[in-house]
């Protein structure tokens, strides 16, 4: 059984810890774990192989995670597809069905969702693989413990699924659970390969051949890399839509997993401690509050966000306005994460930027040019290898050097331990946007 993994997603309602270039399934809520982590872990345990569907400006997040964790468990095999964007869960879901064998039982989870009881997770899981082996499409239906209005709802006979529902007002919702037969839509599946794609053909047919023509076209290497006219030409749908709600073929697992989206800040504050006036606080300094209670408060390098409990699902409204204005506050925090390591960006101002650079061992930059700033670089630790233009020559610990606008450069690190080094920018645009790559070992255009 191969666990697909699906990556993408921006989780607006967690931020600002939660961000476009580093969303809430990588951010290390739980005993320094991340969702994402914690998710492998999970199904590594019941899975032969993993399968991951990232959008690829994030991949590499995966696969810094994943690393981290197989210095403690064995590595399952694992295989990488990359959305140039995003296009919901029905196209990602079909595009890593087109490569695996027909036969092939597919266990779809999330990577941002938190299961706390895994005894019974495994036990529902075994009894998808066995309805999934008979050629069914399975869902899990999450057994609710309370009316709420935030999930879609499947509407079950034993196994065999009635009908679907969209999120329901409250009224609706308490009815629901005062029938018994309604479960949470988990968003979590298990079929096999092919049978997926049968049902897809033959309800979504134009989505499966705009998929099958982008899969025919991608980049296969190490990874599949979907190219972004081909994505953008496949039509966005959710998997509920395109195949699960018109399928006959559709059969659910009523489980009790202690599952939770963890979609939004109340959710979060249920399942990490509140102080004593059910605050619930998540800062790196040290925060204290008189007179005050039921109050959500979460603290970045950049930016603060102070809610009501119960209040917490309007944060989605703040980043609406935020990107209306084009604030970056949506996108990145102060700390950007790369493939090769990481920026914080110290100050940034009108004619110039500072940064504070990380390069990991083995990893170097793009080589690349800027056409409106120029480059001063200061190493504090590690040696670098830099080149500008056809020269390539090392910098030491306390030693800089000085790159000029329009001259090709690149930073590398051949050592063994990270580079740390400070540059400052000067010009009359820094934006992250003037770079023009002419080579790159991650396969980035921009």
């Amino acid at each position: 059984m191969v666990n697909l993994i699906l990556c993408g997603g921006s989780g607006t309602r967690l931020w600002p810890l939660s961000r476009t270039l580093m969303p809430k399934q990588f951010v290390k809520l739980f005993d320094n774990k991340s969702l994402f982590q914690l998710t492998v872990e999970r199904n590594s345990k019941i899975c032969d192989e993993q399968f991951i569907v990232s959008n690829s400006e994030q991949y590499f997040l995966a696969f810094d995670q994943l690393e981290e964790l197989t210095t403690h468990h064995s590595p399952l095999t694992t295989h990488y597809l990359l959305e140039p964007i995003g296009r919901n869960t029905a196209p990602a879901i079909a595009l890593a069905c087109m490569v695996l064998e027909p036969e092939t039982i597919v266990l779809v989870t999330p990577s941002d969702h938190l299961i706390k009881n895994q005894k019974a997770y495994k036990a529902a899981v075994k009894h998808a693989e066995k309805l999934a082996q008979m050629g069914n499409l399975v869902t899990f239906g999450i057994k609710p413990s309370y009316a709420e209005t935030g999930y879609g709802y499947i509407e079950a006979d034993g196994e065999n699924v009635k009908s679907f529902k969209e999120k329901p007002d409250l009224p609706t919702a308490q009815r629901y659970i005062e029938q018994g037969n309604y479960y949470w839509n988990s968003g979590m599946f298990c079929f096999k390969a092919g049978v997926f794609l049968e049902e897809l053909k033959k309800y979504s047919p134009i989505l499966h051949e705009a998929c099958s023509n982008a899969y025919k076209n991608a980049m296969k290497d190490s990874m599949i890399r979907i190219k972004h006219e081909d994505m953008f030409s496949i039509p966005e749908d959710s998997i509920d839509y395109a195949v699960m709600e018109k399928s006959k073929k559709v059969k659910v697992v009523p489980s009790d997993i202690g599952w939770s989206d963890v979609g939004s800040f109340d959710a979060l504050s249920d399942e990490l401690s509140n102080d004593e006036n059910n605050n619930f606080i998540f800062s790196q300094k040290h925060v204290s509050m008189i007179d005050v209670q039921d109050l959500i408060v979460i603290d970045t390098e950049d930016a603060l966000l102070i809610s009501r409990k119960g209040s917490s699902q309007k944060v989605k409204e703040i980043v609406s306005k935020l990107k209306t204005q084009n604030s970056s506050l949506t996108t990145i925090h102060n700390t950007v994460h790369r493939p090769w390591g990481t920026y914080s960006v110290l100050e940034d101002k009108l004619g110039y930027k500072i940064k504070k650079i990380m390069v990991k061992p083995g990893k170097r930059l793009s080589l690349q040019k800027h056409f409106h700033r120029n480059e001063h670089w200061v190493v504090v630790s590690g040696t670098a290898t830099v080149r500008v233009e056809d020269k390539t020559f090392i910098v030491r610990e306390n030693e800089s050097t000085y790159i000029k606008a329009g001259e090709i450069h690149r930073l590398e690190n051949q050592g063994k331990t990270p580079i740390i080094l400070i540059e400052a920018q000067v010009g009359s645009y820094t934006g992250e946007d003037d770079i023009v790559r002419i080579e790159d070992d991650f396969n980035r255009e921009s």
